[in-house]
């Protein structure tokens, strides 16, 4: 072959492959962008772009009077681009700012030296990070400061200061209530606990969608974009905690617990004709010997309630006509035996034969089993069916989670025995919680009508009531009315001539009853190598004439060798009690002023509310004087035969002088102020620990010294 054809032979050859290959690559490239091209697209994107889900702000938590029981408090994390635009052109501006910039951040966290503040931040630069931690956990108050510093004043893209939001759920009153108020977990499967659980979906929001970008390193930062969907806030639950009422609970039942060494107690105070729950306490001891909440006693442990139980059993006998509370019962030397099994009174040689009426005010056990066994014995089924009717083998219906669950077995069950009928009588081999009891003995107080246990009242959103949550009846009438009054009578019977004497008083009468059981082990029944466990308790409510608050105190395993309900758990409920009637104007016959005629004795007030302040005033007939007052808060005076206003105006800038004024204003001013409010003692104020007329920032701390006048 010529070579000239050889050359133009192989330049072809060459040409068609090239050619083809060429051909080969287009095609490819076609059917990428044909058939592969969205796909690959949102694949390239996902490695550089992506969507996160943006959390909204929770909603708050408050008191009945609202005060703050929980909110999400936002902290920031800081982080510099020191590749910023605004940097990138001063690159020798960022190496002169660093010194001055170091010394300020260890001035304001005093967590580093300025020179390693130094040493991170110009090493930072060196790498060319673009999302560098600064710190994490910053408050409102430092971030402030944070945009007046060198660098970091500039903003983002100048001066590269990058500020993240992220909040933290805090309860303001730390221990109070706070198994009640409770929390939620993130992950999977995690904890949904009290008030934050049960409530979870008007408190959590509505997420948000953000646009995010990877950038070296493969860090992700966020981008502005006009998709990007803003979360929407959780609305507000207004629980009926009175957290007055709440500190009062649950410092009682805390000296109680320490008192008696005892392992942990529970403590609730409830309205009767609503079921509002005012103040729950629930105190256990951890590994230090100091007492916390730790468990939600009252909701969940569901344990042989001892003697309180009698009141079920005593209305079972006299709704089915088999006694009356004149009839007698002979509780011999004050034992008795059911196969064997031994029951005892506490009074050595035992009462003798005594009325129903003293079987009951004086917790014979032996008196209670003898009348039920006695009429039940022939058909337990009727006893049991009379417990069920009164719903006692129901389960409240609670929505906070973790509900203990009641038994009452019924004949013919697995467990069910000769022992089981004067057993049950007294409040063993049943179980019942604290608050399923609280709720039975509410009913008593309320004519019969049992309502539910209530925790939250209303829902609010932006300050705007949304929902609101009525009264709830479990049962119009869990017996008759010729019952309802003779076991009242029974009940005022046992603090005037019965087993809790010691609560008795001149201001108020209480109604309740005394148990003292004894605590089953599981492997070892009620005796073991290290003694009796015992379970004090008191139950009852107050004005035992028009009863308008129900409560109970239980202690359990207390250690000091007393265990009666009445010396144990009684004083709780007095205390209690008491602060509730001297704060209850409702519970009260009238304020008699005193003096002859017109003159009146001018009472003390303190620095307070002027609408709510003269409401008062006016209602105990006082007058008031309040020309050139147009404040919401004023100063009151003593003069003459009446009350002196003057202003006392707040501003959001400043510390306001809330000396003299009473701990619920003063704290509601302050925290309205966004400051962080610390008591000490009660009363009125007396001291504050800034100064009135002082700069104020939102986080800053303020402590009152109260006093008594």
């Amino acid at each position: 072959m010529p070579l000239k054809k050889d050359i133009v032979w192989r330049v072809g050859v060459v040409y068609a492959v090239i050619l083809l290959f060429g051909l080969l690559i287009a095609g490819k490239i076609l059917y990428l962008q044909v058939f592969q091209g969205q796909e690959l697209s949102k694949k390239a994107e996902e490695l550089h772009m992506k969507s996160v889900m943006v959390e909204s702000n929770r909603g708050d938590i408050y008191s009945s009077h609202g005060r703050l029981l929980a909110s999400s408090v936002p902290f920031y994390e800081i982080r510099l681009d020191t590749r910023s635009t605004g940097l990138e052109m001063g690159r020798e501006r960022y190496f002169n700012k660093l010194d001055t910039l170091s010394r300020r951040l260890a001035g304001l966290f005093e967590d580093k030296s300025a020179s390693r503040y130094r040493r991170e931040l110009y090493r930072a630069r060196k790498n060319g990070e673009r999302f560098h931690l600064v710190k994490e956990r910053v408050n409102y108050k430092e971030l402030k400061k944070l945009k007046t510093f060198p660098l970091l004043r500039k903003g983002r893209y100048k001066g590269g200061f990058i500020v993240i939001q992220k909040n933290i759920r805090i309860q303001p009153h730390d221990n109070l209530a706070s198994r009640t108020i409770g929390y939620t977990t993130d992950w999977e499967g995690g904890n949904i606990v009290g008030i934050e659980g049960a409530y979870d979906s008007y408190l959590k929001g509505v997420k948000g969608v953000r646009m995010m970008r990877r950038i070296q390193g493969g860090v992700w930062i966020p981008v502005s974009d006009e998709n990007e969907i803003e979360p929407q806030s959780g609305q507000d639950v207004v629980t009926t905690i009175d957290i007055n009422i709440q500190d009062v609970a649950e410092s009682a039942l805390r000296e109680q617990l320490k008192e008696h060494n005892a392992d942990h107690g529970t403590a609730v105070l409830m309205e009767v004709k609503t079921g509002k729950v005012k103040a729950i306490a629930n105190l256990g001891k951890t590994e230090s010997g100091r007492y916390k909440e730790i468990y939600n006693y009252a909701v969940g442990e569901s344990r042989e309630p001892g003697s309180t139980f009698k009141l079920a059993s005593i209305i079972a006998a006299l709704e089915d006509n088999y006694v009356s509370l004149q009839d007698t019962i002979d509780t011999g030397d004050g034992t008795v035996y059911y196969y064997d099994k031994k029951l005892s009174d506490t009074k050595p040689g035992g009462y003798g034969k005594i009325t129903v009426r003293k079987a009951f005010t004086h917790s014979s056990n032996v008196g209670i089993s003898k009348i039920i066994t006695r009429h039940y014995r022939e058909n337990p089924s009727q006893f049991i069916d009379r417990l069920y009717s009164m719903n006692l083998d129901e389960k409240l219906g609670l929505k906070i989670k973790g509900e203990g669950e009641p038994r009452i077995k019924y004949p013919g069950d697995k467990y069910w025995s000769g022992l089981s009928l004067p057993m049950m009588s007294i409040g063993y081999e049943v179980r019942l919680t604290p608050l399923q009891i609280l709720t039975f003995y509410n009913a008593v107080a309320n004519d019969g009508k049992m309502v539910k246990p209530q925790f939250v009242k209303k829902i609010k959103e932006h300050g705007q009531e949304v929902k609101t949550f009525n009264k709830q009846v479990i049962n119009p009438s869990i017996c008759s009315q010729p019952t309802i009054d003779k076991v009242q009578n029974l009940l005022k019977g046992v603090v005037e001539e019965g087993t809790a004497q010691n609560l008795k008083n001149q201001n108020y009468e209480i109604a309740g009853k005394t148990g003292t059981a004894q605590i089953a082990n599981q492997k070892y029944g009620y005796r073991s190598d290290s003694g009796i466990s015992y379970q004090a308790s008191f139950v009852g409510y107050f004005p035992a004439n028009d009863p308008i608050y129900s409560c109970i105190v239980v202690v359990n395993s207390p250690t000091r060798d007393v265990y009666y309900g009445n010396v144990v758990a009684g004083p709780v409920f007095k205390e209690i009690a008491d602060k509730v009637y001297a704060t209850s104007f409702d519970m009260h016959d009238g304020l008699k002023l005193a003096g002859n005629g017109d003159s009146k004795e001018i009472p003390f007030t303190k620095h307070s509310h002027r609408q709510e302040l003269k409401r008062v005033l006016r209602d105990i007939g006082v007058k008031v004087n309040e020309r050139h007052v147009d404040s919401r808060w004023v100063v009151t005076r003593k003069k003459d035969s009446l009350i002196d206003l003057a202003n006392r105006y707040i501003d959001q800038h400043t510390m306001p002088n809330v000396v003299g004024m009473g701990v619920k204003d003063a704290v509601y001013i302050l925290e309205n102020l966004g400051l962080n409010v610390k008591v000490r003692g009660r009363g009125s104020v007396r001291d504050q620990s800034v100064e009135p007329g002082e700069r104020i920032e939102p986080g800053d701390q303020v402590t009152l010294t109260m006093t008594f006048h």
